[in-house]
């Protein structure tokens, strides 16, 4: 990669985060801390506002933004094979929302590049074996976590086979590769459980917030779930 490109990608990875340490940057990119440090100031003295803070990271003064960004061919095919798979996956409003995007993406590509892309469609499928889970509800947790909003549900459990109306505080969400699950506060039970979305017959954000637990991480989670069993 040669240093304009570089820089160029350093900015890009600026405006994707609030904040970015150096040893980030220097991580992703292949490169010695002081090349970072260079790169940033070269990229200071452009006129672009970056600020900094020691011992937190590089951050974008607020109101800058980019002009709409080119994407290169194979980033195009990544999207288009990413595509494939959410298709596959069983959530319904993960779907929606990523076709959302993926047209304004494909809006900003050039004409060879569109056609391009309709040839790989063609030739790209992910396995169809694979049985899955439909839900709908897997957009409402992911926004319910980053706004930290309890959510109200109606739930089907599996075990008892009953019907209940919880009151959850979203946490974290994975993919056992059949169905998506959403790790949450149950207000119900007073403890941490696991929901299927496949159960979930409704779901409705409410107006009331949780605290946001900053210790909370899924890695933790499953190695805690793994040393009790």
């Amino acid at each position: 990669m040669n240093r304009l490109t570089r820089i160029t990608s350093i900015l890009i990875h600026l405006q994707s985060k609030k904040v970015v340490t150096a040893k980030e940057i220097a991580n992703r990119f292949e490169i010695s801390l002081r090349t970072v440090y260079r790169d940033i100031k070269t990229l200071q003295e452009s006129g672009v506002p970056i600020g900094s803070e020691n011992g937190i990271g590089y951050f974008i003064v607020e109101g800058y933004s980019l002009p709409p960004i080119m994407i290169t061919e194979e980033e195009a095919n990544a999207l288009i094979v990413s595509e494939k798979l959410i298709l596959n996956q069983g959530d319904t409003s993960l779907k929606k929302d990523f076709n959302s995007l993926l047209l304004k993406i494909k809006s900003v590509l050039r004409n060879f590049e569109k056609d391009n892309i309709t040839k790989l469609d063609n030739r790209v499928i992910p396995s169809t074996t694979k049985e899955t889970f439909e839900s709908n509800s897997l957009s409402v947790m992911q926004k319910a976590i980053t706004n930290t909003v309890v959510v109200q549900i109606k739930y089907h459990s599996f075990y008892k086979d009953e019907i209940t109306l919880r009151e959850i505080e979203p946490l974290g969400i994975y993919f056992t590769e059949k169905a998506w699950v959403v790790v949450a506060y149950c207000r119900l039970r007073k403890e941490v459980r696991e929901f299927r979305l496949d159960r979930v017959i409704e779901s409705n954000t409410t107006s009331q917030n949780f605290d946001y637990q900053e210790d909370f991480n899924l890695s933790n989670y499953f190695s805690e779930l793994a040393n009790l069993s």
